[in-house]
């Protein structure tokens, strides 16, 4: 499986800069581009592919190159056009979106169960991996991470967490571990684009980020009662 970057952000991105005069090419025969006269996509594909502003020969991690991890699939084509035009996601592309990701979906041979949740944790907070330039990430000396704490608040006495993404704290001891809640947690997990159409979380099943039994022990982080995520955090001290 490949593992590609957030393209849709770094799409806008590209363009904001273009926008702003800050980009800039030449076409292959020497003479500026007119990206007036380019669509959104069309922009967004000339500055990634043509500008030559990236090394898309870079090898990856996973095999292939950068150029491969450039490439969108369609779900990501879908999210990236209605970004770049501002339209909102409509109930017929949201549906499109989840049923192009329920048809992604690969469950564990053994059915879905918990892991460790100490595992699940070093993995949660870890932002290793997946990265390329002069010195790529070595895989086999570390495993990647799922960088949660970067969107998500899980262990409610960590101080440090982003907010893109809403509070998992108290994520297990809030929903109980039946057999549903477990899938509806794999799921998000493999693929959130099956409950989040065009949301910003990585799809660390589907792309390989995470391998299955990684996935198996940030679930356990996620639900296990034991888990510092479902914990209550100490009482404030009145003074």
């Amino acid at each position: 499986m490949k593992t590609k970057p957030h393209t849709p952000a770094l799409l806008a991105a590209l363009l904001t800069m273009a926008a702003a005069g800050s980009a800039s090419a030449d076409s292959a025969d020497g003479g500026a581009p007119d990206y007036t006269a380019m669509s959104p996509q069309a922009l967004a594909e000339y500055l990634i592919f043509e500008a030559g502003g990236f090394d898309l020969d870079a090898p990856t991690q996973e095999g292939g190159t950068a150029r491969d991890r450039m490439v969108q699939d369609e779900i990501q084509q879908i999210c990236t056009e209605l970004k770049l035009s501002g339209k909102p996601l409509d109930r017929a592309t949201a549906a499109r979106i989840s049923a192009l990701a329920d048809e992604s979906m690969k469950y564990p041979e053994k059915g879905i169960a918990l892991g460790d949740w100490k595992k699940g944790e070093q993995i949660a907070r870890s932002g290793y991996g997946f990265r390329i330039g002069h010195r790529n990430d070595d895989h086999a000396a570390e495993e990647p991470g799922g960088n949660c704490y970067a969107c998500h608040q899980l262990d409610p006495n960590e101080v440090a967490y982003g907010t893109v993404g809403p509070s998992l704290a108290g994520y297990g001891s809030l929903r109980g571990t039946s057999d549903a809640m477990l899938k509806h947690t794999y799921d998000i997990l493999y693929n959130a684009h099956l409950y989040f159409p065009c949301t910003n979380m990585p799809r660390f099943g589907y792309h390989g980020t995470l391998t299955e039994q990684q996935i198996s022990d940030v679930m356990a982080y996620l639900l296990a009662p034991d888990s510092p995520v479902n914990q209550q955090p100490p009482a404030t001290a009145e003074r």
